[in-house]
């Protein structure tokens, strides 16, 4: 089958390394005290004030994000329609239910909007659509397991769903307490994609 479309930038984030397209770039000390994604943040210089203000799942999306798109040129400033995001986890929200929980309890009711509004996965898309500027098709999926091969079939019917669409950001992005199993990719549009992906020839 023809290549489609041309990964060009990819990065993982665990809870113990982050690499870039294959190369290390950050091990995670257990004696460092700071928190491990505040710890990229500042390792990579990202400059984002809104960073602290989320959870963790969102923290992670857009470490992710802003270590596939930090060495590529693009406009920083103009909303990009003919870029999207597809991104897939098992855990969903859920490491973020469990503290909005804590703020319900019967024994320590103190309700919070700015928890509540993580309660739900998709948001991390839209955190990095809003960081980047990113005004294509966004789509998030739970699934038990990272399924690459589900992960093509959504990548080509993007790119034929919509003939504009150049770019997508892709992968997974699964965090549960202190569990992080982020692996997000970058890629671009090889010519004109017209394989269906019920009937690839």
């Amino acid at each position: 089958m023809e290549q489609l479309f041309d990964v060009v930038a990819t990065c993982r984030i665990s809870d113990k390394e982050v690499l870039v397209n294959q190369e290390s770039i950050l091990y995670h000390s257990r004696e460092n005290e700071q928190d491990w994604l505040s710890t990229i943040y500042h390792h990579i210089g990202l400059q984002y004030p809104k960073f602290f203000k989320m959870d963790r799942l969102c923290k992670a999306g857009i470490l992710g994000a802003e270590l596939l798109l930090k060495d590529y040129t693009y406009d920083h400033e103009t909303v990009k329609d003919d870029w999207g995001i597809i991104l897939m986890n098992a855990a969903s929200s859920l490491d973020n239910d469990r503290h909005y929980q804590e703020t319900i309890s019967e024994d320590n009711y103190y309700p919070s909007p700015a928890v509540f509004v993580y309660t739900l996965a998709n948001i991390v898309t839209g955190e990095i659509a809003i960081r980047y500027k990113i005004g294509g098709e966004s789509s998030f999926y739970v699934m038990p397991d990272f399924d690459e091969e589900l992960m093509r079939e959504l990548l080509v019917q993007a790119f034929n769903a919509d003939p504009k669409l150049t770019h997508i950001l892709y992968g997974w992005a699964n965090v549960d307490q202190d569990q992080y199993d982020v692996r997000m990719f970058f890629c671009k549009r090889r010519g004109n994609i017209k394989t269906s992906i019920n009937n690839p020839s």
